[in-house]
Order: structure tokens, then sequence, then C-alpha cells
């Protein structure tokens, strides 16, 4: 088989960069190892709508739920509220992943793109030492897709940029280990995600609950990898659920990892790009990649185009995403890693008194930056290595 381009993972960052490449009239191809595209959903689901709608229309049929704001609480249970328009990239519409990704990989395929799912990429074909494509293995027989470039948007444990060389190696204080559980439960706010920290709850990490409609919802916790221990966030979960939602029913449940490193060195080598998790785009703070990788799908897409075109798919030629992804949420990435490495750590003491300076200001209209500035003001003495970020 042969083509311009091969992106390997249909998740969002893959669709995209697919949709976007064969949308410039490039031939592409577009592989999924598992069966069916968007299962199993390892992630909260939200998303901001305003930088969703800005590169795709919303439709209802993925949309479960709309939210109004988020409500963070620290240890003790003192709480603010903020809007939604201000709460971050993970608040907004409560996806349906199952649907939403199949959308993303169908709008693909109607750009021209060639999806093949249960088509795992076994390692990548070179020729002449450049990278030409992948081999894969489909229904049991291994088949080589010759390519110019491969576009690896193969997830966290990505394969495609060990076998290109790019160090993509975290160690455990750069990820989050997950546990989550779809349950339902009367008392679940259906118009309001939740965050809660404390380090007896999530070490490092947060607990949230992101509502799904009809008391449905995605309660999930991350603890940073240095401080965990085996099966420890689904132990934490399990103890957080029964405290605070004993009537609930769990539905589904669901373990994974996020990497929170921040932006990894470098993101091509000679004919590969990496999108999503496997470069490592992820927020460090909250973990969501959904809108990240999106956008970053969206640039592979017109850099491969434009590089396929040029005949030039090497480092040079694809340099341009690499300059363009880090100038936008790159910038926002690293910023938000300070603010991670910091705040791990804080004890639950020094978070509530944080919760209590900051409840006597109108913070429901303020973003993470502009809360951060008046936290600042209000506890110099202990964040003021974080001015950097507000200046």
């Amino acid at each position: 088989m042969r083509c311009d381009v091969v992106v390997v993972g249909a998740g969002p960052g893959g669709s995209m960069a697919a949709k976007t490449a064969a949308e410039r009239g490039m031939n592409v191809v577009l592989l999924e190892k598992r069966q069916e595209i968007g299962d199993p959903v390892r992630c909260a689901e939200g998303v901001s709508k305003a930088r969703l709608s800005s590169m795709i229309k919303p439709d209802p049929r993925w949309i479960a739920a709309e939210v109004r704001g988020a409500r963070l609480y620290a240890p003790d249970g003192s709480s603010i509220v903020m809007s939604e328009d201000k709460s971050g990239d993970e608040v907004g519409y409560v996806l349906e992943r199952k649907i939403f990704d199949r959308a993303l990989a169908m709008d693909a395929a109607r750009a021209g793109a060639k999806v093949m799912v249960k088509t795992r990429a076994l390692d990548l074909i070179r020729m002449n030492g450049s990278v030409k494509g992948v081999r894969a293995m489909r229904y049991g027989e291994i088949i080589d897709i010759e390519a110019d470039v491969v576009i690896g948007a193969d997830g966290v444990e990505s394969k495609v940029g060990r076998w290109a060389g790019i160090d993509t190696s975290l160690k455990p204080g750069d990820i989050e280990v997950c546990a989550q559980f779809l349950l339902y439960d009367r008392g679940i706010d259906d118009e309001y995600c939740e965050f809660f920290l404390g380090n007896e709850l999530a070490p490092g990490g947060y607990v949230w609950s992101f509502p799904k409609g009809e008391h449905l919802a995605n309660v999930g916790l991350g603890v940073i990898g240095s401080r965990s221990e085996p099966g420890a966030p689904m132990k934490l979960l399990r103890r957080f659920v029964e405290r605070r939602m004993p009537e609930a029913r769990i539905v589904e449940m669901v373990v994974g990892g996020v990497p929170v490193s921040g932006p990894i060195e470098r993101t091509i080598a000679d004919g590969v790009m990496l999108v999503g998790d496997a470069a490592r785009q992820s927020d460090p703070i909250t973990g969501g990649g959904i809108l990240n990788a999106m956008q970053a799908g969206i640039i592979a897409g017109e850099v491969v185009s434009e590089a396929v075109s040029s005949g030039d798919t090497g480092v040079e030629g694809l340099m341009a995403y690499e300059k363009r992804w880090r100038e936008s949420i790159g910038k926002q990435i690293a910023r938000h890693l300070d603010l991670k490495e910091f705040f791990i750590r804080l004890s639950d003491e020094e978070l509530n008194n944080l919760m209590h300076s900051i409840q006597s200001e109108d913070v429901s209209k303020m973003d993470l930056r502009g809360m951060l500035k008046v936290l600042i003001r209000l506890n110099p003495k202990m964040l003021w290595e974080l001015r950097h970020l507000v200046m």
C-alpha cells in the first residue's frame, strides 16, 4: 500500500491530522489498533465550549451535558465557584467520547482519508536510512504501508516516537496514574464540574466529577506516579465514592495514565511527527488533552501537506510543526508545568489557607491566570516564586 501520510492512532489528534491533510489533497491512511474507535474511554470527557467550537461545529449527538461552571474544593471542604467560560479547557461540554471520536474519524474519512481499524503498527519502514511508512498487522496479516511521513498519535505509550529515536520516556513524577467510574447517583449536581484537592484524597493530584446528565457522572482521580503504589488510584477512588456518594451505582470503570511532564525536547524526526499524548501535549495541571491534541493535529495536517508537496519531509521540512505548536499550546503547557511542580509540594493546610484567602474575592469571572494573580497578592510569601507566571 502506498500513500502520502500514514497516521497511527484514531483519537482526536490523529483524526484531526488525517482530516486536515486529506482536505489539502494528501493521500492519507489512518490506522486504529482497536476494532472500535473511541472505546474504551480513558478520559473525563470535559472540554471548553469556546475552544472546541473554534475547531469544529458542536453536534448534539456527542454532547452528553453542558455545565455552568466548576466548583473547586479545598481539603477541608471550603470551596469557590468559577464560571464556565473561565474554568479552563476541561469545563463547558461533557462529551460522549465513544461517539465524538468516531465522528472525528468519520470526518477524516469524508475528507478522503482511508480508515483502517483493527490494524496495529509494528514498526517503522526505513529506506536508505529514512522513515518511509509503517509495517502493520491487520486481521493477522502483516502489511507494509509506504508513506512520506508517519504521524504518531498513538497515546501515552507511543511506540512511533520510540521507533523514531525520540525520547518520550517518563519518570514517575511525569505521569498521573488514574482511575475513573461512570456512576449513577441522585445527588450529582448536573450543572457543575467539581474538583477536590487534598493529599489524603489524591496525593499530588485531584478528584474530579464531570456530570453527564440524568444523574450520571464521570468520577475519577489521578495520583502523581512518584507518590503512588500499585492499585492506589482504585483504592482511593473507592474510598472517596463510599464516603461522599454512598448510594452511587457504578456502571463502568477504567484505569490509565496521563502524561503531565510538560513539553518533550522534540516532537519530530526525519519523516515522523508526534501529536497529542504521544507528544506529551496534555495539560500538566489538569491532565486534559483533547483540545491540545486536536489543535496540534490541525497544525500537523497543515505542515505535513506543505512538506510532502515540497518534497522535503525531513526534520527541516517538518520544523514548522515544532515551532507552531510550541508558540501556541506549548507556552501554556510550560507555564502550567511550573504551577504543577509548585502545587504538588503544598500540604493540605497550605491548600486550605489559599482557599480561605480568596473566598472573600469575586472569583466567578476570573480565569486561572487572574486567580493566580490575586492569590499571589494575598499570599506573597507563599507564592512569590510564581510571580513570573502573571507578569
